[in-house]
C-alpha cells in the first residue's frame, strides 16, 4: 500500500513538472517577445519610431530606424530584425493590406509579412519613355531602392513611394507609375522621394515629396499630375484629410497647411512650436489635431513635445506631463482612443487621456 502511494505522489509531482515545463515554453516559445521594447541591434540616440499601424486583430506595430519592427499584443512586444528576414532594420513605412498581410517599407526594398513569415518582395523595373529624357537620373534605377510609403487603394492597389519613383502592384506584377504613357506629366515631374501618399475622398491621389526631389505636393486625377509648391515649401513629411474633405500637409520649413480644394492656406500654429521642427500631424476620432516636435536642445523650453489642438484652444505636453523624451517623430491612434507616441532613442509612450505610460526600457 505504501508503495501504491509513493508511486501515485511520483506520478502527480512528475504530471505538475510537466505542466509547469509546458507553461514556460508557451511564454518562451519565442526569445524576441518582451514585456517592453527593448534595443538590440546598436541603434543610436537619433534613432527613432517612424511609423506604426494597428492591424486587423488589435495588434500594433511599430517601425524604426535602426531596431526593426516590433509587435505589440497588448501584453508583450515582439521583436522582428534582420534575424526574421527583414531586408534592413531601417523600416520607413508600414501597410496592412486587405488580405491581412503587413508590408515594412525598408531602405532596402520591401517586405512582407503573411502572419508566419517575412519575405522580400522584389520590385520589377520595366524600361520607361516617359521619364523627362534630358535628365539621366531619371532612367538610372537605384539597385538599393528605399520605400518611404506605402498605400492601398479602393481597388485594392498597392503604392509603394520609392527612391526610383513610385510603384504599384495589382496582386502579382509591378509597374513604375509613371511608366504608363497615358499619365499626362508636364511638369516633367519623377515622384522620386515621395515621404506620404493619399487617395482622398474623391479618389485622388496626392504625393508628398522629400529629399533628393523636393517636388513638393503633386495631384494625380487619373489623367494628369499637377504640381504644387506653396509658399516655395518642396518638402511634405505626411497628409491627412478631415472629416470634412479638407486635406491637411505636414511640411518641413513652413508648418502645417490646408487644401480646400481651391486654395492652400496657413494652419493654426501652436504657440511655441517652431515650423521646421515639425515632425508628424495627426487627427483623431475626436476632431483634435496633434502635432508632433524634435527639439534643439534640452535648454530650449520653447521647443519639442506635443500640442493638441481641440478647434479654439491648444495644450502642450512635455516632461512635467511624462513625456520624458520631447523629441517626436510618430503618433497613432489606436481603436481604443489611446494616442501613441514615437521618439527619438527608439522611444515609445502611451496617452490614454490623462497621463503618458513609457514602453522603453
Amino acid at each position: 500500500m505504501i508503495n501504491y502511494f509513493i508511486k501515485q505522489s511520483s506520478s502527480f509531482l512528475i504530471a505538475i513538472v510537466a505542466l509547469i515545463n509546458y507553461a514556460n515554453a508557451q511564454v518562451n516559445t519565442n526569445s524576441n517577445i518582451q514585456p517592453k521594447l527593448i534595443k538590440t541591434q546598436g541603434s543610436g540616440q537619433s534613432d527613432n519610431i517612424h511609423c506604426g499601424l494597428q492591424d486587423k486583430a488589435g495588434n500594433l506595430w511599430f517601425g524604426t530606424t535602426g531596431e526593426g519592427v516590433y509587435r505589440y499584443d497588448g501584453k508583450l512586444f515582439t521583436h522582428f530584425t534582420i534575424k526574421d528576414r527583414l531586408s534592413s532594420n531601417t523600416i520607413w513605412s508600414i501597410l496592412e493590406d486587405k488580405a491581412g498581410n503587413i508590408w515594412f517599407g525598408t531602405n532596402n526594398g520591401v517586405c512582407r509579412y503573411n502572419g508566419k513569415s517575412i519575405t522580400s518582395i522584389p520590385f520589377t523595373f520595366t524600361n520607361s519613355n516617359s521619364f523627362n529624357i534630358t535628365n539621366p537620373i531619371n532612367n538610372n534605377p537605384s539597385s538599393k531602392n528605399e520605400v518611404f510609403s506605402i498605400l492601398q487603394d479602393k481597388s485594392g492597389k498597392i503604392w509603394f513611394g520609392t527612391s526610383n519613383g513610385v510603384y504599384c502592384y495589382n496582386g502579382k506584377t509591378f509597374e513604375r507609375f509613371l511608366d504608363n504613357p497615358g499619365i499626362i506629366n508636364k511638369s516633367g515631374l519623377t515622384l522620386k522621394s515621395v515621404q506620404c501618399m493619399l487617395e482622398d475622398k474623391n479618389g485622388n491621389f496626392w504625393f508628398g515629396s522629400g529629399p533628393m526631389a523636393f517636388e513638393g505636393i503633386s495631384l494625380f486625377d487619373g489623367k494628369s499630375i499637377t504640381n504644387y509648391k506653396p509658399k516655395n515649401e518642396n518638402w511634405i513629411r505626411n497628409i491627412l484629410e478631415d472629416k470634412n474633405g479638407r486635406l491637411l500637409f505636414a511640411t518641413r520649413h513652413i508648418g502645417v497647411i490646408t487644401y480646400d480644394g481651391k486654395i492652400f492656406s496657413d494652419f493654426v500654429k501652436p504657440q511655441g512650436l517652431r515650423n521646421d521642427l515639425l515632425n508628424n500631424i495627426l487627427v483623431d476620432i475626436k476632431g483634435n489635431i496633434w502635432y508632433a516636435s524634435d527639439y534643439v536642445n534640452d535648454n530650449d523650453i520653447t521647443t519639442g513635445g506635443v500640442w493638441k489642438f481641440d478647434g479654439k484652444s491648444t495644450i502642450k505636453f512635455t516632461k512635467k506631463d511624462g513625456l520624458s523624451n520631447t523629441a517626436v517623430f510618430f503618433i497613432l491612434e489606436d481603436r481604443s482612443g489611446n494616442i501613441w507616441f514615437g521618439t527619438r532613442n527608439t522611444g515609445l509612450y502611451r496617452y490614454d487621456g490623462k497621463s503618458f505610460i513609457s514602453y522603453t526600457e
